[in-house]
């Protein structure tokens, strides 16, 4: 009998590293396939029209797909077997590069077929990504479930870095047409990878909220759950907020003051990114020590402290410049330092928040949950970068950091709770 109830827990953790080490590859595959896509396809828009509005439209038509059909794809994901959504998507993404390669035999490149291809591209890559979000808790048991979210943030992290750094080499080594047929094969694999797991490994027998399928009334029933839970809108308050604040004081202002104000050089500026994405990676690594001794919301207060000072520290850079004498070389440790340090903070506040809705929010409802908060906060983004685009040239550059680093604490003060 004990030698059963052995085997039958070897046979479970078995399965469970089988589904982690599955889940890993193939969501590597996909999110760096679509990441280093993206980023060779703007550069061939680039050299073909000269234009930087087109090569602009096609990284905005990403964050646009995303708002138009989060909410769509969570409907999905709790209505559709969330396995076989992943598969499919993936799949399409796959059929989608592979017609459009067919397509170029006969037929230039057009600016057109980009557009289209990429729209339709990300919009099956979100449902794929509010799929597998909505799945990892059915993955795993309940101990694994903080490490496959600290996998997946490493993927997102390494595949920012290296899919434009890849997709750029690419680009000027190969031929176009040759690198889309390439990646339309990594997605097969991803696929095909996706079919070997179990997506029931840790499925509870949930009631369903119904059988019937309607797209808008589902959406209704998930802003309905969501406003009728505090904590849960607390912590999508948290995450937005970040966005916001996060745009208004590093994606606009901190390249603007590093190349125009310091007048640091691209490559210096191409490390200081460099280090936000491996700060990213570093907090997904220290997540799980942090969980084991702390509170979920006493770390997000201590990492959205952090953050306010890294995002005031932007802003001081230019107020000590005199005092620095032009040295390019503390400039980098200066600004390499912040933003490890954010992307630490990013990535761990991240983490524990999702970490803590996946466990929060149940399996029929979590899909349309989920995908609503991150609509909202990926309208946020928008939102931020117009407001600081159009403050930089009416404003000292410097003074937008500070405010928001200022305005993060305030919100983490008046908002974050301890415990």
């Amino acid at each position: 009998m004990l030698i059963k109830v052995l085997s039958l827990k070897n046979f479970s953790r078995n399965k469970e590293l089988l589904n982690i080490g599955l889940f890993s590859i193939a969501n590597f595959i996909s999110v760096f396939g679509t990441s280093m896509y993206n980023f060779a396809i703007s550069l061939y828009v680039l050299k073909i029209t000269g234009s930087g509005l087109n090569f602009a439209i096609t990284l905005v038509i990403g964050a646009l797909s995303t708002v138009l059909v989060n909410p769509f794809a969570g409907v999905l994901a709790d209505k559709i077997n969330k396995k076989l959504l992943a598969v499919i998507t993936d799949t399409l993404n796959g059929m989608l590069l592979l017609i459009l390669y067919i397509l170029t035999n006969e037929h230039p490149l057009s600016l057109s077929m980009i557009y289209l291809s990429t729209f339709i591209l990300n919009v099956f890559s979100n449902i794929y990504g509010i799929s597998i979000e909505t799945a990892k808790p059915n993955l795993v048991s309940e101990k694994k479930l903080l490490q496959i979210n600290s996998i997946s943030k490493i993927i997102e992290s390494a595949s920012s870095i290296l899919g434009p750094m890849i997709g750029g080499m690419i680009f000027a080594l190969l031929d176009i047409r040759l690198f889309i047929i390439i990646n339309s094969f990594s997605f097969g694999i991803s696929a095909f990878l996706q079919l070997f797991m179990d997506f029931l490994f840790n499925h509870r027998n949930e009631e369903k909220d119904g059988e019937k399928f309607n797209i808008f009334t589902d959406i209704i029933h998930g802003i309905t759950y969501l406003r009728s839970k505090k904590g849960i809108v607390n912590m999508f308050g948290t995450f937005i907020a970040l966005n916001f604040f996060i745009g208004l004081s590093i994606n606009v202002p901190m390249p603007y003051i590093v190349n125009n104000i310091l007048k640091l050089s691209s490559n210096l500026f191409g490390i200081i990114q460099a280090f936000f994405s491996i700060g990213m990676i570093v907090g997904a690594l220290i997540i799980r020590k942090a969980l084991n001794k702390f509170s979920h919301q006493k770390i997000v207060k201590v990492m959205t402290n952090i953050l306010s000072i890294s995002m005031i520290a932007i802003g001081v850079s230019v107020i000590i410049q005199h005092r620095i004498y032009d040295n390019n070389n503390l400039y980098v440790i200066y600004f390499c330092s912040i933003m490890l340090l954010a992307g630490i903070s990013i990535s761990v506040i991240d983490i524990a928040i999702f970490y803590e809705l996946q466990q929060t929010i149940p399996d029929v409802i979590r899909g349309r949950v989920l995908s609503i908060g991150i609509t909202i906060a990926k309208i946020t983004l928008p939102i931020a970068l117009i407001i600081a685009g159009t403050l930089i040239n009416l404003i000292p550059a410097y003074i937008l950091p500070i405010i928001s680093g200022v305005g993060l604490w305030i919100f983490t003060m008046l908002y974050v709770r301890n415990d």
